[in-house]
């Protein structure tokens, strides 16, 4: 369908969760919406807010800015706004933000009659951020135990939590996050590259149909998902991926404090072994 005919589709009135009409019109292609308000007014200030924290800083090299969060002594307490505080706001800002584009998506949803599953699908991308700078703090008693937001602080600080547990790979919610990450990858470029080279047929070849798609994966696996089981998949092996990773972290410290290897444990105790 033709891009101009599809928007007469989805322009349409109505489907608004807050404000009825009167955010409830297009600027080009963009749906502003209420919430579409709500995330330029989040991204906005949170972007003013890093750049007036670089500000304070002694670079503008983009690879070293960095605001980091409160210091540990601050606890679960607001902190003065050098010294943590921006780190704060701009996380409110950042939650707000993704929060509203999930929000206005649901609204574009609504008026065009489709389920929820993109919305619900960045909801789980929003839940591992989340995890990071919320969840995993507050279980920890402090907002310290945040990452800062900057690159090669933030690679930093990764790397620094991998090595208080010693080596995070033996993470069991880390394995299945990164087997989901992988199986993700898998599935798509299998599925992408199937889509690719049946639209794409040599010269004097008609286009093959989604029945020649499946009859491939029949004849090389023994069986075929089908064209919309894959793309239930997809998103399937990529919430996994998302929920999983934020699972992995929201354990490290507040219910496994050792280091991962340790946890293992377990297995070599089974009685099968002796």
């Amino acid at each position: 369908m033709a891009m101009l005919n599809f928007e007469k589709k989805y322009r349409v009135r109505g489907g608004t969760l807050v404000g009825g009409d009167l955010f409830d019109f297009w600027i080009g292609s963009f749906y502003v919406g209420f919430f579409g308000v709500t995330t330029i007014f989040f991204a906005t200030v949170g972007t003013l807010l890093i750049i007036y924290g670089a500000s304070l800083g002694d670079t503008w090299n983009v690879w070293r800015i960095s605001i980091a969060p409160p210091d540990l002594s601050y606890g679960l307490s607001f902190a003065p706004l050098k010294e943590g505080g921006l780190w704060q706001i701009i996380t409110i800002c950042a939650i707000g933000a993704f929060s509203s584009w999930a929000l206005r998506q649901v609204e574009i949803a609504r008026k065009l009659g489709m389920g929820y599953h993109i919305p619900i699908a960045f909801g789980f991308a929003i839940f591992a951020y989340v995890a990071l700078v919320v969840i995993r703090p507050v279980l920890l008693g402090a907002w310290g135990h945040g990452f800062p937001y900057g690159i090669l602080s933030h690679l930093d600080w990764v790397s620094n939590v991998g090595y208080q547990f010693l080596h995070f790979h033996y993470n069991p919610a880390h394995m299945l996050a990164v087997s989901f990450f992988f199986a993700n990858v898998l599935a798509l470029s299998l599925h992408g590259g199937l889509v690719l080279s049946a639209t794409n047929p040599p010269q004097g070849e008609t286009v093959k149909t989604p029945d020649h798609e499946d009859t491939y994966f029949r004849d090389i696996i023994g069986y075929s998902i089908g064209t919309l089981g894959i793309h239930r998949l997809g998103m399937f092996l990529a919430v996994s991926a998302a929920f999983w990773s934020a699972i992995c972290i929201i354990i490290s410290g507040p219910f496994w404090s050792k280091g991962w290897p340790e946890w293992w444990n377990w297995w070599l105790e089974l009685p099968v072994w002796n």
